[in-house]
């Protein structure tokens, strides 16, 4: 994937080094971060839960000056991966603020990104990197724990080569499919401005858990299209994509589908409790955003998914 030398947003936060969580009232908080992750993003509550409790035991030992570290000297590896995010981001916002003109006659409003390792606070509680990349819509940001992407590319079988380090040789594995999670999460976003993701969580409030469940699979699956979307305009723009990079999103849509997700945990799947999506699903949404570059074809709730 082509991405050097383009534009880097200045809407990136870098937390990484010190955190940013605060200690204390785990026991209270806790509980709230575990039902906020399982309601919005499908984590385990029990597994929240007790990820909270080591991000805040985490974030207890770690001090101001640690965090004025990691922002003020990174390490090489952590300015690739900025640089690499930061122009991703920036590529969100370019493409969705001519999108938004051109299919909604309406202005975009970008989301900031926040970047950490481990532990981090956020309007929608702690969380740790064991919740994935999440979009929080009451502080309107996504965070990332970027070791996401070393878990990703060894998940994909691309990380095999020596001394591969956080973010580097962008060039030869892995680029286009951490581009996806960020366009992934950034679609959060856009149904949260357009008023989506709250229609979602006052129909949510009034469903049974299956049914709560089949809303989020479907706002997921259409965050995945918009993902696609992105992927067809930001090319047109920038031609950045390069053979083979639309198959390293899908084997990564693939990967983090729930029936693959819970068959390699437990050998067992339960369609009922699905809240992102079947891996042919998310392959599908994906793809139909990236063929048609049009938000009208990403209206998961009006058709059959």
């Amino acid at each position: 994937m082509r991405w050097k030398g383009r534009r880097v947003s200045s809407n990136v936060e870098d937390r990484r080094g010190g955190g940013g969580a605060k200690a204390g009232g785990i026991s209270i908080l806790g509980l709230v971060v575990a039902f906020v992750a399982w309601k919005f993003f499908g984590v385990d509550p029990q597994t929240a839960y007790q990820a909270t409790k080591q991000v805040t035991n985490q974030v207890t030992n770690q001090g101001q000056s640690a965090e004025m570290r990691g922002l003020e000297n990174p390490t090489p590896e952590q300015q690739e991966s900025m640089e690499f995010i930061g122009t991703i981001l920036a590529d969100t916002e370019d493409t969705w603020t001519q999108v938004f003109a051109q299919q909604l006659n309406q202005q975009y409003v970008p989301p900031k990104l926040v970047m950490f390792n481990g532990a981090v606070s956020s309007a929608c509680g702690n969380a740790s990197a064991a919740m994935g990349p999440f979009y929080c819509p009451a502080d309107q940001k996504v965070y990332l724990d970027t070791g996401f992407f070393k878990d990703m590319r060894t998940q994909m079988g691309i990380s095999g080569e020596q001394n591969q380090t956080e973010l580097s040789r962008q060039d030869q594995a892995g680029d286009f499919a951490q581009a996806y999670v960020i366009a992934h999460e950034v679609g959060h976003h856009i149904q949260t401005i357009l008023g989506i993701s709250g229609q979602v969580q006052q129909m949510r409030q009034r469903a049974s858990q299956v049914e709560g469940n089949q809303l989020s699979v479907r706002q997921e699956l259409q965050a995945d299209c918009l993902a696609g979307v992105w992927a067809h305009h930001n090319h047109q723009r920038t031609q950045f994509l390069e053979q083979g990079d639309v198959q390293e999103a899908m084997d990564a849509a693939h990967k983090i589908g729930d029936d693959y997700l819970q068959k390699r945990s437990s050998g067992q799947v339960v369609p009922d409790s699905f809240t992102h999506g079947t891996s042919a699903q998310r392959v599908q949404w994906f793809n139909t955003g990236l063929k048609s570059g049009n938000m009208n074809d990403c209206d998961t709730f009006g058709q059959a998914i």
